[in-house]
């Protein structure tokens, strides 16, 4: 019988096993605010209308390129409670870069700022959504399907990590 001392739940493994996520490639990312909560805007006639906060999340998003030289972004949608994003990394440089490091400082630089900014109890959900963009064809269906985020806003509000790409 297997002994249960540890005092952390088993978590399931969120990142794909033995993968270097320092690779050059194409990642599709979802990061979720903690319990969902609509803070950065809203969707008014399927259209995301950003508050400051979302306008903030934004600008440090767009920035992100001038701290990781090797991380670009190809497209992204900041929705009232979660935000989609497509990196290309591109660590042919000297300076290497992973994927955890990048959305760590992401996820940090942003909650500090939120916080300054007034929005106290501000908080990322814990990890984050990934999938590594095989081939042109995926790119294309997600391109596609985080541009019709906010038309399905409705459908999609309570659960964000409920995508069907194909």
């Amino acid at each position: 019988m297997k002994e249960e001392n540890s005092k952390y739940p088993n978590r399931k493994r969120n990142r794909l096993k033995e993968y270097d996520y320092s690779n050059n490639g194409y990642y599709f990312i979802t990061i979720c605010v903690h319990n969902h909560l609509s803070c950065f805007g809203d969707i008014e006639d399927s259209r995301i209308v950003l508050n400051d906060y979302g306008k903030l999340v934004k600008d440090n998003l767009i920035n992100l390129n001038k701290r990781f030289e090797s991380c670009e972004l190809d497209y992204f949608i900041i929705m009232p409670n979660h935000i989609h994003i497509i990196f290309i990394i591109d660590n042919t440089s000297n300076k290497k870069n992973s994927l955890p490091d990048i959305i760590k400082a992401f996820k940090s630089i942003t909650t500090i700022e939120l916080h300054r900014r007034g929005l106290k109890n501000f908080k990322w959900q814990r990890s984050y959504y990934d999938r590594i963009i095989r081939n042109e064809k995926e790119l294309y269906y997600i391109r596609q399907y985080i541009e019709q985020n906010p038309l399905r806003w409705e459908l999609e509000k309570d659960n964000p990590e409920n995508i069907d790409l194909f």
